[in-house]
């Protein structure tokens, strides 16, 4: 039952991803989620997540902002890394994840999405067909209804890890 709300990779950030590796591997659109997966929650774009763009850019990727925020807040990240975006998302809906795969011209064969929430990011992603990265959280800072989420997120992941360490010391 869980199993659905496993990513296919966990990692420690965004900013930890092999993204040449990506691309050599033949993914070309990129969907991310924006609050606590590129930076703290209701910032805008800092150096670190512009530089991210500009180098994803000249790999020659399509990159697709997909976020449940509405419009002023991901048109202020946004500025500064010019990509598409979709906002009010309604994760884990597929609709507008299948809506940025049609944006950016790609599959769920060759689009990752990248994300920090198990309940909505990856669920939706999961549920549109998409291969998913999971990554903690930048800062601790978030909405009450997020906070709470996290205590589910934590049996999730548990639950996530027991299954892949066991597949790794029987592979």
């Amino acid at each position: 039952m869980l199993k659905r709300f496993y990513p296919d990779e966990y990692l420690d950030s965004t900013y930890s991803i092999d993204f040449k590796q990506l691309f050599e591997e033949g993914y070309r659109g990129l969907i991310f989620d924006i609050d606590n997966t590129l930076v703290p929650h209701g910032a805008p774009a800092d150096e670190r997540a512009i530089a991210l763009f500009s180098g994803l850019k000249c790999l020659g990727f399509q990159c697709c902002l997909l976020s449940n925020n509405q419009l002023p807040r991901v048109e202020l990240f946004n500025k500064d890394v010019q990509v598409h975006f979709i906002e009010n998302a309604h994760k884990p809906s597929v609709k507008n994840y299948r809506k940025a795969m049609e944006i950016m011209e790609t599959n769920v064969k060759n689009t990752i999405f990248i994300g920090d929430q198990i309940f909505t990011d990856i669920y939706g992603a999961k549920r549109a067909g998409i291969r998913t990265i999971l990554v903690k959280p930048i800062h601790p800072k978030e909405e009450i209804q997020i906070v709470l989420k996290r205590y589910l997120e934590k049996i999730v992941l548990f639950f996530y890890k027991r299954r892949n360490k066991r597949w790794i010391t029987l592979s």
